[in-house]
Order: C-alpha cells, then sequence, then structure tokens
C-alpha cells in the first residue's frame, strides 16, 4: 500500500533544505518552507523501509555562512550512524516506528512511594550472556529480569539508551534524542525489555540527558546558537562542562516559541507514549538551573503518562530540597549526602549522630515526602561500597558485614532505596575513569559464600520493605542514641499497622546484653533476623549487638 508520507524540518532561520534518501536515488527533493518555520515535502512511498537525510544550508558558526551540510533528522527514530542517516518505515500506508504489540499494559505497577530502585547499564549488566545476540544487548537484560525479582526489585533504571556516538559509552553524550541506541538491539528489543518488566510489576525509568548534547548532533549542525547557549551556561563550574548545552532562555518572539522547550518536551512526550517509560532521571538538573522548564517538563510527562504513576527524578549534585515538590519541579532527587555521609560511618572513619540523623530523617535537610529522596550508597558515578571497605584495610568477612549494616540502613532510611548494579551480591569493581570502556560486573562472585550470603541478605531486607507500610512512609523517630558507644536506634512506624526498629553498633566493640531504655511500645517485638520474640522490660530492652551490626525487630 502506497501513501503520501510528509517530512518536515523545523529549521526557522535557514535558507533552504532539501530532502534526499533511498526512495530518490539520493538525488535532492526541494523543501518548501512556511510561516512556521518549517520546511515541508510529500512523498509517495510504498510500505518498507527507507534511509533518508537532510541537506540544508547551515547556521552554525563553524561553518562558512549559508554553507550546505546534511544533517539527520533531528526526530528520526532509527538510525546507521555508521552511515549518516536516518530510517523511516511505512506500513499500510502510515510512518510506524515498529510494529511491536504490547502485551502488559493492564498489568498494576507500584506507587512511587513502593519503590525498590536498581540502577543498570544496559552492556555491562549482560555482558557474561554466552549467546551473542544477547550479550550487551536489551534481550540479555530479559534473560535477567527473573533474577532481579527473585532480588525483590520493582523498578530499573537505565543509564542512557538515547543513540550516542559509537558501539560503547555511558551514554551522557546524546546525538540522537528519538532513536534508541542502536548497539543495545532494535526498537522492538528495547520494546519487548519494558513490556515484560511490566508484566513482572517492574518500573521502568530512563536517564533524560536534557542539558546538553554531542557536538554532532544535529541540531548543532543546523543552527547551533537558536537552540543552544552560545558560551558555557555554567562558567563557575567547567568541571562540570560535559557539551553544548540547551538555551532554555530563547524565545523566538516571531513564532511564539521557546524551541529547546519544545524539542525536549516532544522528546519526553515520545518516549512515554511509544516506549512507555514509567520515569525519567534527569540528568545534571544543577548545571540545567531553569525550574521553571524542569516544572513544564515534569507537569507534562505525568500528564501523558496518565493514569500510570510518574516519578520525575533529578540528579542534583549536591542535592538540593529545593528541586522536589513542595517547593520544585521534581518528585524526588539523588540523595548524595546519603552516601557522602554514610560511607564514612560504614567504614569507620567517623562518628557523627547529627549528621547520620539527617540522612536517616532527610527531613532534617528539608525533604517533606518520602519520595523525595532516593538513597544509595554507590552509583555508575562512585566508588562501590566494597572498594571504599578494601580501599581502608577492610577485607573479606569483616567488609560483608559492614555491608550488611550499609545494606539495613539503606533499605529502612526515609526515602526510596536505590541500588547499583551488583551492590547485592558485592561487587568491588573501582568506579571506571573513562565512560567509553566496557566495565561489565563480576556475576562469578555470587558463586561466593560471602557474596551469595549478601545477595540473600538484601533479598529479605528487600521483602521486608516492600511487605512493610511503615518503611515506606515519611515517619521516623530517633528514641536512642549514644555517641561514645556508637549506637544509635530508630523507630519506623505507620498508624494502622506494624512498627519496625532499627539498633545499630558503629563500633569496633560487641555490646553484650546493652540497655537501651524507653522502647517503642507494642504487643510484642520480633527479632527480625533471629526470629524469635524479644523481651521487653518496663525500663527498656537488653540486646545483644556485635560490632558492625544493625538489629531489627518488628512489633507484633
Amino acid at each position: 500500500m502506497a501513501g503520501l508520507i510528509e517530512f518536515k524540518l523545523f529549521a526557522p532561520r535557514n535558507q533552504e533544505s532539501a530532502l534526499i534518501g533511498s526512495f530518490s536515488e539520493w538525488e535532492e527533493i526541494p523543501m518548501q518552507k512556511g510561516e512556521d518555520g518549517y520546511f515541508r515535502t510529500e512523498v509517495k512511498l510504498e510500505d518498507g523501509s527507507y534511509q533518508y537525510k537532510f541537506r540544508v544550508q547551515t547556521k552554525s558558526p563553524n561553518f562558512v555562512p549559508d554553507e550546505w551540510v546534511d544533517v539527520i533528522d533531528p526526530y528520526t527514530t532509527d538510525i546507521n550512524e555508521e552511515r549518516k542517516y536516518g530510517v523511516v518505515r511505512i506500513k499500510d500506508g502510515q510512518r510506524i516506528v515498529d510494529t511491536y504489540v504490547w502485551q502488559h499494559d493492564d498489568k498494576p505497577l507500584p506507587n512511587n512511594h513502593e519503590l525498590v530502585i536498581y540502577e543498570m547499564h544496559v552492556a555491562d549488566f549482560t555482558d557474561d550472556e554466552v549467546d551473542p545476540e544477547k550479550r550487551g544487548k536489551y534481550t540479555g537484560v530479559i534473560e535477567k529480569l527473573d533474577y532481579l525479582c527473585e532480588l525483590g526489585i520493582n523498578a530499573i533504571e537505565l543509564m542512557p539508551v538515547n543513540e550516542y556516538p559509537g558501539n560503547y559509552s555511558w551514554g551522557y553524550k546524546v546525538r540522537h534524542f528519538f532513536a534508541t541506541e542502536s548497539s543495545y538491539g532494535t526498537t522492538e528489543d528495547l520494546k519487548h525489555l519494558i513490556d515484560e518488566c511490566h508484566g513482572r510489576g517492574i518500573r521502568v525509568f530512563m536517564d533524560g540527558i536534557y542539558n546538553h548534547t554531542d557536538e554532532e548532533c544535529p541540531l548543532m549542525l543546523i543552527d547551533r546558537n537558536y537552540w543552544y547557549y552560545e558560551h558555557m551556561h555554567y562558567p563557575e563550574d567547567p568541571d562540570n562542562y560535559w557539551g553544548p548545552e540547551f538555551n532554555y532562555n530563547n524565545y523566538d518572539e516571531k513564532l511564539d516559541v521557546k524551541p529547546a522547550w519544545k524539542y525536549i518536551g516532544d522528546v519526553v512526550q515520545f518516549w512515554i507514549e511509544e516506549y512507555h517509560i514509567d520515569g525519567i532521571r534527569f540528568d545534571a538538573v544543577r548545571q540545567l538551573a531553569n525550574f521553571e522548564f524542569l516544572d513544564w517538563l515534569a507537569k507534562q510527562g505525568q500528564i501523558h503518562a496518565a493514569p500510570k504513576p510518574f516519578y520525575n527524578i533529578a540528579e542534583h549534585i549536591p542535592d538540593t530540597n529545593t528541586v522536589v515538590k513542595p517547593d520544585g519541579p521534581l518528585d524526588g532527587c539523588w540523595h548524595e549526602s546519603f552516601h557522602y555521609f554514610m560511607i564514612p560511618h560504614i567504614t569507620g572513619e567517623k562518628f557523627e549522630l547529627e549528621r547520620l540523623k539527617e540522612v536517616l530523617d532527610p527531613r532534617k535537610q528539608g525533604y517533606a515526602t518520602a519520595i523525595n529522596t532516593i538513597n544509595y550508597l554507590a552509583t555508575h558515578d562512585r566508588q562501590r561500597l566494597l572498594r571504599e571497605l578494601g580501599d581502608r584495610g577492610i577485607f573479606d568477612t569483616a567488609a560483608f558485614k559492614r555491608a550488611k549494616l550499609a545494606a539495613v540502613l539503606l533499605i529502612t532510611a526515609m526515602g526510596i532505596p536505590m541500588l547499583w548494579m551488583g551492590e547485592e551480591f558485592g561487587e568491588y569493581q573501582a568506579k571506571s575513569e573513562s565512560v567509553t570502556q566496557p566495565q561489565p560486573i563480576s556475576w562469578s562472585l555470587l558463586a561466593g559464600e560471602l557474596n551469595h550470603n549478601l545477595f540473600e541478605y538484601y533479598k529479605k531486607l528487600i521483602a521486608l520493605r516492600r511487605q512493610t507500610p511503615a518503611l515506606q512512609n515519611g515517619n521516623i523517630e530517633f528514641f536512642y542514641e549514644n555517641a561514645d558507644a556508637k549506637v544509635l536506634a530508630f523507630h519506623r512506624y505507620y498508624e494502622w499497622g506494624s512498627s519496625v526498629v532499627v539498633v545499630g553498633n558503629f563500633s569496633d566493640q560487641n555490646l553484650n546484653k546493652y540497655h537501651i531504655p524507653n522502647f517503642p511500645t507494642a504487643n510484642s517485638w520480633q527479632d527480625w533476623f533471629a526470629d524469635r520474640e524479644v523481651e521487653i522490660e518496663k525500663d527498656g530492652i537488653l540486646i545483644n549487638l556485635p560490632a558492625h551490626t544493625a538489629k531489627i525487630l518488628i512489633s507484633r
């Protein structure tokens, strides 16, 4: 079936443009410019796949004025990066992305306060797959979804899956915003992954890189200074400049449009409607520094995703409560201070009660709700806990003991817990210093006794969190502290359900029959790890606290 297919390019300051493609033997097809700033033409195409790109008189200052350059469509959904063209697919006379049919759209998904997030890099997460069709691919992640379900994960946060330069990268310099990274697989493969996640009750968040782009992004080639700041947007922070930065302040009065707003708004709408994503982690929010735009964009995401839950997450380093509601535009913020202050307490370098309480109860930092912070011990940008411990001469059993203490605090603190892939079984590789050098996680570690035991420990903790409303809300009370003994106890409670008490010993001393007064009231308390009832006296509790260990008690 043939259809008349429109090709258009928004380039309001450019003089002329033409379409070239496999359907024209790569001969130019003239495009007409409208008053709305778009160049348009129509081509009659039979069903099938075609290659195409635009030829435009550039307005970018790094070219000769009005020089003709070939550019890939900034809205193309499939790329052949090596040959520098986009791909358009036609079916039943209409433009399509692919023919994938969703199977699990009717499955209920967890709400934001119920989340346990797992951050992953597609290629490094799947490098152990024997089948080369699955190694480093979206299909390889599908193979491991049952593992994530066993662990208890109900949300995955994918490091960038937009098309980036080359075949391996962390992906934080996006070149094509509507195309999925081709080295990971096809558009159908990514949809299948997301669909399989939804079938298992797992939400999928994508990394949104909306502060900057790759230097060869098509918008850079068409009209650099229309889309981007002419100079560095954040000159006082040169170490955190990663590429040309979108100019969200640019307003085209003639067309009554903020071009960068519209383009990224279209990107978000596309990924929600086409790929059914459930949230976005906004990269480099501190550098982007436009809360008005972020507020609008976050609301657009929630509108397009409705009635499904959607989660807008800020990566703002250092973290700040100003970026989350009710004071800010987004829902949650990566809680960098949790990592920053928790690690020295686990390694034994310091014990500062007020700092510890601040990150366990982010209300003390001005955060309002339980979904405003995403807590973590490590991310792709931070050293893993086992590496932090090893760098301080703490290895083997001693290191895994402290890793369990950290795990308890991560899972029971107020806020949403997030694991960096492999953290659950004690991955210890040093943080990669190169964003283009593969660093697959070491799945073979799981065969080790200490590693497998840590995995089982995380599994049990995550199950506790997911089945206990007291750990999902904003109620936390510190009812006992002893700076000299390095002991802290806190109470997580829910008005209509069970309570949880966590008692942590951060010292290197075993504290036997340790007395904790003013213990919270309940009919009975159960030692959750030992699975036995604990006797509470009128003046409190006597409890054995091994060094660098946390006890969990559950009310019955």
